[in-house]
């Protein structure tokens, strides 16, 4: 009998054939639950090809998929919203290039799933999937602005900068900390710190490894936190710079 998993990928960044790369490793089975924790696109040339797999994976497994704010700029691209030269210097031109190759309806196919991205995953066991953070004292109902959930990075801040010594019963712990099991989150990478394996901080564990810049592609075991990685993700695109 297959063991049920709950596994948890970080942030791809078109980073398609490491993607591929690492789910094998990780031989995931139908009997697993994948929580993508957003930020598909922008870094690496397959956009398109990224999200068109994404699809294929949600046939046959179950899968969840949350919303990275790359992912809404995106969208916002595609929908005609926004003309962002920020989001181009950040990736977005190669996804630029990748969806001009596009057809119209890929393109219509890939706005319905932007669309479909959840904000948030709450677990049965009180573990919080997300891609960025969030800042409301009494957890995520309670937000008000919903772009944090995709945008925040004071909550890895936090986390980071906390006193590993002080009780959760003190009064000064934070409040948003208390509020779930443990939290899952990507967007801000590791390799900021000098890593490139998942990172726990309090009860927040970070699985963006920087597959955007010179890290691995990371599928973290929420279960029992075993992880396994792909070879660093800029080896598989070596004409290109990625976010580098």
């Amino acid at each position: 009998m297959s063991l049920k998993r709950t596994l948890v990928v970080g942030d791809i960044h078109s980073g398609l054939k490491a993607l591929k790369q690492v789910l094998e490793k990780a031989s995931i089975t139908e009997d697993d639950t994948i929580i993508f924790l957003g930020d598909y696109i922008d870094g690496w040339s397959e956009a398109v090809e990224t999200i068109n797999y994404l699809l294929e994976l949600q046939e046959t497994y179950n899968c969840i998929y949350l919303r990275g704010n790359h992912d809404e700029l995106c969208y916002d691209w595609l929908t005609g919203k926004a003309d962002n030269p920020t989001w181009f210097m950040h990736g977005g031109e190669a996804t630029s290039i990748s969806y001009g190759k596009a057809s119209k309806e890929i393109i219509d196919r890939h706005i319905k799933f932007y669309e479909s991205l959840e904000n948030y995953y709450l677990d049965s066991e009180n573990r919080l999937f997300l891609h960025a953070g969030f800042t409301n004292l009494k957890g995520i109902e309670h937000e008000y602005f919903k772009k944090t959930f995709y945008w925040d990075r004071t909550l890895w801040e936090l986390a980071l900068s906390l006193n590993k010594d002080l009780d959760e019963e003190h009064i000064h712990y934070p409040k948003r900390l208390t509020n779930y099991s443990e939290i899952y989150i990507g967007h801000t990478p590791v390799t900021r710190i000098g890593k490139t394996t998942p990172q726990k901080a309090a009860n927040v564990w970070n699985i963006d490894t920087g597959a955007a810049f010179k890290g691995p592609l990371t599928v973290f075991n929420a279960d029992v936190k075993e992880y396994w990685q792909s070879e660093p993700v800029h080896t598989f695109y070596p004409n290109e710079t990625g976010r580098n």
